[in-house]
C-alpha cells in the first residue's frame, strides 16, 4: 500500500505537491469514491483511480535533459501562447514537466521528468543537490566580493547559503567577467541578486551543470535522455547531501 499523492506523482499526473493540491479539491477517485484527504493509502495494483474522470496508467519513466535556450518559459504550457520547455522535446509522447526552474533570461542544463518523486527528491530543500552557473557579469569584482558570495550574503529573502565562486575569465575590453558559481539552494533568481548584491549586475547567465550532470556537448535547444547511470547518480547526489546536511 502506498499513500495516494504518491502514486499519482509516480504515474505522472504531476509533481507530489500538485497532486495534493488535485486531491484536496475532489478532482480524484478511489474505486467510484471521491477522496479529499492527504495520506490516503492506496493499492495502485488492485484499485482503480481516476483523476477527473480518466483512469490514471503506470506510464514509462521519462528523464531528460534540455539546454534551454534563452527567451522560453519554463513551464509545460503557456497561457499567453510563449515558447515553453516542451516545444522542444519532439518525440517525447509522455507529459513531463520541469525539474525545477531556469529564468526567461537563463539559458542551459534544465531536466525535465514525469517521475514525480523523482522530482521531489531533487528540488526539496533538504537535498540540497548542487548546480552550477556560468554568470557574465559587467565589471570585474574583486576578490573580497566574490568571498562574500562564498560565505554568504543577506538578500531580502535571508542569507544565502555558502556557495563555489571562482574567475573563470575576464574580457577587460568589453569591461566583463565570466564566474562560475555553485549553490546548493534553489530560490527565485538567487544567482542574478547574489550579483545583484555586490553591485556587479549579470549580463548572461548559464546553468552548466546539475548535481553530477553536465551540460557538455548537449546544443542549444536539443535534448537527450539520460542514462540509467545518470539518474542513480543523480538520486544518489539527493541522498549524499541530505546525509552531510543531517552530520551523518
Amino acid at each position: 500500500m502506498e499513500r495516494l499523492q504518491k502514486v499519482l506523482a509516480e504515474a505522472g499526473v504531476a509533481s507530489r505537491r500538485k497532486c495534493e493540491e488535485i486531491i484536496t479539491a475532489g478532482r480524484v477517485q478511489v474505486n467510484g469514491e471521491v477522496v479529499t484527504t492527504l495520506g490516503v493509502k492506496v493499492n495502485p495494483a488492485e484499485d482503480e483511480i481516476k483523476v477527473d474522470g480518466r483512469a490514471i496508467g503506470q506510464q514509462k519513466k521519462i528523464y531528460v535533459i534540455l539546454h534551454k535556450p534563452k527567451g522560453v518559459i519554463t513551464s509545460a504550457t503557456d497561457p499567453e501562447g510563449r515558447k515553453v520547455v516542451t516545444d522542444f522535446l519532439p518525440g517525447i509522447k509522455e507529459r513531463v514537466y520541469p525539474v525545477g526552474r531556469l529564468d526567461y533570461d537563463t539559458e542551459g542544463l534544465l531536466i525535465l521528468t514525469n517521475d514525480g518523486e523523482f522530482a521531489h527528491l531533487l528540488t526539496h530543500p533538504k537535498h540540497h543537490v548542487p548546480k552550477t552557473y556560468q554568470a557574465t557579469v559587467k565589471g570585474v569584482p574583486h576578490g573580497t566580493l566574490l568571498e562574500k558570495l562564498k560565505t554568504g550574503i543577506q538578500l531580502e529573502d535571508g542569507m544565502t547559503a555558502p556557495a563555489e565562486v571562482e574567475y573563470a575569465d575576464v574580457n577587460l575590453e568589453k569591461n566583463e567577467s565570466i564566474i562560475q558559481i555553485t549553490i546548493y539552494e534553489g530560490r527565485n533568481r538567487q544567482v542574478r541578486r547574489m550579483f545583484e548584491a555586490i553591485s556587479f549586475p549579470v549580463i548572461r547567465l548559464k546553468r552548466i551543470k546539475f548535481g553530477p550532470i553536465f551540460l557538455t556537448g548537449l546544443p542549444r535547444a536539443k535534448y537527450r535522455h539520460l542514462t540509467p547511470k545518470e539518474v542513480e547518480e543523480l538520486r544518489n547526489e539527493a541522498f549524499k547531501t541530505h546525509n552531510v546536511q543531517k552530520g551523518q
